[in-house]
This record gives C-alpha cells, structure tokens and sequence, in this order.
C-alpha cells in the first residue's frame, strides 16, 4: 500500500485543458460555448480568491488523521486552494485516495455535491467515491484506491493499442458514460489520465463529476462534451497521437495546419471501423467521417454505433517455433539419409582387457585390502565374544538414582471464587467472570472497548479479576488464556488482602508481569508470594474488531485462568 500508484486522481494536470472543441477550430452546432470555467476570471480576482484559499487552508501533513481513520501518507498534488493526498483506511486496513478542500473555498458545496452523487451511483465501471464529508472546516472525498491500474496516458508511452484493446476501450467507456448520464451525472474532464486499465483487462473511469467540480467546469452541453472526450481517447489510443495541434497527455499533436484527419490516414495498418467510429465521435457538430455516416452526440448514440460493428476478436497467440531437434551420435542412423561415401577403413584398436588397464589394477587391489579388513575385524570380535562367555560374572551393585537436579512439580491451585476489581468504581463485565475458571476455553470475561491504546491510561489505569483459592498458598506462576492477539497485552499479578478490596494495585505487592502479542500470557515470579487473593490486571490490550457482542476497539477478554505455586 505504500507504493505509488497511478490510481490516484491527478486533478493537477493542466494538458489538454483547453475545451477539445476550440482546440479544433469548431463551434458547437448550437452556436454555444462548449465550456464554462466558474473560477473567477480576472487575474485580480484569480489571485485574490487563490490567497483566501491559502489562507484558509489548514496545515496538514503526514500522518494527520480524518474522522481518527483515514491516515494521511503522501501529497500528491496541490493546486488553486486544493489537494490529493494517498491515505490509509486504518478501521478497514487498505489505501485510499483524499481530496481535501477548505470548508470556505468557493468550489466545496459543489465539489462534495458532486461526490456524494457520484457515490450513489454504485457503477463498478467507475472509480467509487468511498466518502464525503465536511468535518473542522475542512470537506474531503475519499476514493478508491487501485494499485494494479495503469493510466491509458502510461500505456500509449509505448505505443498505439491493438484494434481488440482499443474496441474494448470504447464499448466499456461509452456503456459507462451512458449509464452515468442517464443519472444526470457528467465527466467532463475525460482524458487519458482519467482512464484506467486493471491487470484483469477492465477499463475504469475516475473523476466523475468530481473532477469537473474541482476544476470549476461547467458545459451547456455535457452528453456532447463527454462523447467528443470518448471520440479523442478512440483517437489516441489508435494513433499514438493527440487528435489536435497542441501536444497534451504526452502525446505528440498532429501537424499544424492539415486540420483533423481520420486515424487510419495518420498511421498505417489502423482497423477502419474503429476509425470511422472515432471520426463519428470527436467530429459531432455536423461534420462527419469519409462515409458520411451520421456523427454520435451522445454516449447512447456511441454504444448503438459499437453494436453495430462487426465485433474484434483478440489478435491469436503466437507461439515461438521450437529449435530443431539435435540427433546424438547415438541416435543417428542411415534409414532415409544418403550413403555415406567410400573411405579408407581405420584400423581398429582392441582395448585391453578390463582388470589390465590402469583403473582396473587399482579397483583389484582396493577389493583385495577391503577383504582383508573383513575378516580381521571379524577374527577380533569372535575372539571377544568367546572370552566374555568364559569370564566370571560380577554381582551388580545397585546404586540409589541421584535425584538433585530434578526440579519440584508446581501445583496448579484451585480457583473457589472471584469477582471483577474496579478500584474506580466502573466494572467492565462483571457477571461473567466465572466464565475465566469454569475449564471452557470457549466462555470468557470481556472488557468494554477504548478508543485508544493499547496502553489504557490515563483515561483509565487498568481493568482486572481477583481471585480466591480458598486459604493461603504460594503462587509463583500464572498463565492466563486470551481471546484477542495484537499489538501487545500486558498482564500483571498482584496479591490483594480481599475478594472485594478496593486498595489500589499500587498498594498491593506484585507477583510479577508478563507481555506478550498472542493468545497466552505466562507470568513467573522471581520469588513465591504467600496470598489467598491474586489480582489479575491488564494495563495494556490491543486492538481488535468488532463483532455482533461488542464494537472494534482496543479491548481484551479472559477465557482461562490457571494460577501455580
């Protein structure tokens, strides 16, 4: 989670971001302006509303903390009053992405307007706005966050796509597009870095709505403007080229002067259905492609023109030809190949015999030596063996086990009552603490859940059981069976002078402490304790979840307590 990743919103990016309209010469077919930016216009006004931004906008940093769960990590970008941040979802343990604008900043009523509408919508095709809040002057969105995405602005940096890819680009963004729009909502800011691929194919939209509103971007008509978007993605993922003069998105732009041309004029071997179907998206004011087909306004009207088109398969595996199979001298043989040519007979060395040659001599005389030692070890331990059936035997002499270094066996100690130890006065959950000595691992005494920890103080000192064993007895050891593992647990043993004592643990004399990050805490004193009362006190518990008894939180339960002497 804490790489950098290319699914984050980059509302900083200023390519491209002059309307595609004007940048192609054109006006709409209605005569209107295809975009309308609603920051203030004069520079005056422009530098005037930015400082207020500034100015208002509080300090935060890494680390900072929305609502105690989303962790702020890394700044991403910053601009006009704004920013995006990578953050960390602490209660559900994954990354996310923040915008974070001023409560006073003249965009943030629209901008979490914009969210909280685009949070409704539930399209998986889109990046999901997760939350929407304004909180301590400040209203942030959080998003997903997609660490296997790749931006469509990283794939063209190697090349134009297949014609497969490429038809699978419009139908899902186009489909995607339409449904949004038949919601009332719009992109308007859909660009190559606004485009995602996962590593399983699916082509996902980020920003919608949002993007615009933090922009300050307005249009008389966004079905027209997001469906001339989806025509320049068509067009730059087929030619590797931004379909207007100027450079954007790291893409070169075309040449100036020739005016916009169909794709498959600009680079060789482009499939001519996509082309034309691109043509009939970005050129949407009247003009139309070679085949005068009818121009696509709408996202609807795109998703009925990829219907129509013959569907592209995806190009067919190639497989890379095995080498040709080498023949050994071995397996060469003279069925189907020519004759060999007559040539002069070599004569024929015979080797001498096996055991003559110098490997042989030394393999005889290695047999020779190991027979040898054979049966001279053999010789000695018959001899043995027949002199220790002679020999007289000797009475055994039974000598008493030495038993000093055996170490006592510790008793574990019978456990006849125990109530909860709240010296403040607030017990956690006291009609179950016999459930910690009962023998079921399964039943257990459960505190409250804190906000914070795992330490418990100040807000409080600790929570507790004390214990009876019915008389006095030495207790030197504990081991206390827990229900959550964690950051840490640390459990401490003290002896009280009563069931009910109300003296603080710091008046009391301690057995001994233990720490531990898993289900058991073993604690061994140095020296025994004489005490009928043991306190078991938890100072520190980690963090755990919630479920359908308590809610998530740092808390501890106790299932079995067993105390030794």
């Amino acid at each position: 989670m804490a790489d950098r990743s290319t699914a984050a919103v980059d509302v900083a990016d200023t390519s491209g971001e002059e309307p595609l309209t004007a940048k192609a010469g054109a006006s709409t077919g209605d005569g209107k302006s295809r975009e309308r930016d609603t920051a203030p216009q004069s520079t005056e006004e422009t530098d005037r509303a930015g400082s207020s931004a500034a100015v208002s906008a509080p300090e935060l940093h890494s680390g900072h903390k929305l609502a105690r769960r989303y962790r702020l990590e890394e700044c991403l970008t910053r601009l006009d009053g704004f920013s995006s941040w990578r953050a960390v979802d602490e209660k559900l343990r994954r990354a996310v992405g923040v915008h974070l604008l001023p409560a006073e900043h003249p965009r943030a009523r629209s901008v979490l307007a914009a969210a909280r509408s685009a949070a409704l919508l539930g399209d998986p095709r889109f990046v999901q706005v997760l939350d929407a809040v304004e909180e301590d002057e400040i209203v942030y969105v959080v998003h997903e966050w997609l660490p296997d995405a790749t931006e469509l602005t990283a794939l063209l940096a190697s090349g134009p796509l297949e014609a497969h890819d490429v038809y699978q680009l419009a139908q899902q963004i186009s489909q995607a597009m339409a449904a949004a729009h038949r919601e009332g909502l719009s992109h308007l800011r859909l660009n190559p870095g606004a485009v995602l691929r996962t590593s399983t194919g699916q082509w996902r939209v980020r920003g919608l709505a949002v993007n615009a509103a933090l922009r300050g971007i307005d249009v008389d008509s966004p079905q027209r403007t997001d469906t001339e978007a989806i025509g320049a993605l068509l067009y730059a993922a087929l030619t590797q080229r931004w379909p207007y003069e100027d450079d954007a998105y790291g893409l070169s732009g075309l040449p100036k002067g020739m005016g916009l041309i169909a794709p498959d004029q600009v680079r060789a071997g482009v499939h001519r259905g996509l082309s034309e179907l691109a043509m009939r998206a970005l050129v949407n004011d009247g003009s139309t492609a070679s085949r005068q087909e009818s121009p696509c306004t709408t996202p609807d009207e795109l998703v009925r023109a990829i219907a129509e088109m013959p569907r592209i398969r995806p190009p067919e595996p190639v497989f890379t030809a095995p080498p040709e199979y080498q023949r050994t001298s071995f397996q060469q043989g003279s069925y189907g190949r020519p004759a060999p040519r007559a040539a002069q007979t070599a004569p024929v060395v015979v080797p001498p015999p096996p055991l003559q040659t110098r490997t042989g001599k030394v393999l005889k005389w290695g047999v020779a030596a190991l027979l040898i030692a054979a049966l001279g070890l053999g010789s000695w331990q018959l001899a043995d063996a027949l002199m220790e059936r002679d020999a007289p035997k000797q009475p055994e002499t039974s000598q008493p086990a030495d038993t000093t270094d055996e170490k006592p066996k510790i008793a574990t100690h019978k456990i006849t009552g125990a109530a909860e130890y709240a010296p403040d006065g607030s017990p956690q959950n006291a009609d179950s603490v016999s459930n910690t000595y009962d023998g079921d691992s399964s039943t257990y005494w459960r505190s409250r859940s804190f906000v914070d920890g795992p330490r418990l103080a100040p807000y409080k000192q600790g929570v507790g059981i004390v214990y009876d064993l019915g008389t006095e007895k030495d207790v030197s050891a504990a081991s206390i069976g827990l229900r959550y593992a964690g950051d840490r647990t640390t459990v401490e043993l003290y002896a009280a002078d009563s069931l009910s004592s109300g003296t603080p643990v710091g008046s009391m004399k301690k057995i001994g402490t233990a720490t531990t990050q898993s289900t058991t805490a073993k604690v061994d004193a140095k020296e025994a304790v004489t005490t009928r009362y043991v306190v078991v006190w938890l100072t520190h518990v980690p963090q755990a979840p919630g479920d359908q008894y308590s809610g998530s939180g740092y808390k501890q339960a106790i299932t079995d307590v067993k105390l030794r002497g």
